[in-house]
């Protein structure tokens, strides 16, 4: 699975205009301070990632062309004003905040300056593209810098075939350059990428917390696999992937917080996805979202799905 058989399985991208963020709302996330607080989520409209991930749908919202100069400031001023105040924000952008081509190095300063409101400014990034940059950023904000990174899962040969262009190595060497220089990092993990059963991939997410937390990792966020990109569809057509279970999310979940290592969340977007259940899946997302907050494992759900 390489790139071009990634881009042959593509479907057309979305109409964007990159003066706006496709996307921005607030959500509550606990904060490294133990508290519950708002955070202002930011989905930037760029150029798109020049990694090609087997499981990714992000370049649906991104441009073919470089990100002019000015573009995402005014995108961040616009978000800004119509958001709720929050101490917090993520700007993510389909990919990497230090590429370049995505977001231009001269409207650093002016980003920067937009931020001045917030404790903690979050962005994404691929390990391969953690440089001096990301200090020259953090020198520029008054809050504290955190960057995620997609680990995605610690089985080398189901990394390789992720085609994310990155190994263990790769991962373990950006997270202690930024530990090095105080900048803090979360880790995007999968729960049952393609080529994997329901008990394998449970069983190399919770690997992958512990070797994520092992390189010294903050926070982890625990992703279920989807289709929809066109390869995924694909893999999932022919045999080599089906969706994880609500169920498995919540056990590994349930692993992380135990660890008491660091924080722990389970992405709870889209939950109907990844469950059979109409009866308790408002309680499953309840739970989870509760367990994300107090980082506590909570009662299990009795139902006869389970």
């Amino acid at each position: 699975m390489d790139d071009q058989w990634v881009l042959s399985q593509r479907s057309a991208k979305n109409a964007v205009d990159v003066r706006e963020p496709y996307a921005f709302l607030v959500e509550n996330e606990r904060s490294a301070s133990g508290k519950v607080e708002p955070v202002a989520t930011l989905f930037l409209t760029n150029k798109e990632c020049p990694f090609r991930c087997l499981m990714c749908d992000l370049w649906k919202n991104t441009t073919d062309e470089r990100t002019p100069v000015g573009a995402i400031p005014h995108q961040i001023a616009l978000a800004l004003k119509r958001l709720p105040p929050a101490r917090h924000i993520k700007l993510y952008n389909s990919g990497n905040f230090f590429d370049t081509k995505a977001i231009p190095p001269a409207d650093y300063a002016e980003i920067a300056a937009l931020l001045d409101p917030f404790e903690t400014v979050i962005v994404e990034c691929h390990p391969k593209l953690i440089n001096k940059r990301c200090l020259e950023f953090q020198a520029m904000l008054k809050g504290q810098l955190e960057i995620a990174i997609g680990l995605e899962t610690a089985h080398p040969d189901i990394l390789l075939k992720l085609n994310k262009g990155m190994d263990l190595e790769d991962f373990q060497s950006a997270v202690a350059f930024l530990n090095r220089h105080q900048i803090n990092t979360r880790a995007f993990t999968l729960l049952k990428p393609p080529f994997l059963s329901e008990q394998d991939g449970i069983y190399w997410a919770k690997k992958t917390l512990d070797f994520a937390f092992d390189c010294g990792v903050a926070t982890c966020v625990i992703i279920p696999t989807r289709a929809g990109n066109g390869a995924m569809d694909w893999l999932e057509a022919n045999g080599a992937f089906s969706r994880p279970s609500i169920i498995s999310l919540e056990k590994v979940l349930a692993y992380g917080i135990l660890l008491q290592t660091g924080h722990v969340y389970a992405d709870v977007w889209d939950l109907e996805y990844f469950s059979t259940c109409p009866t308790c899946i408002e309680q499953r997302r309840q739970r989870l979202t509760t367990m994300n907050h107090l980082q506590k494992i909570l009662p299990e759900i009795n139902c006869s799905c389970s």
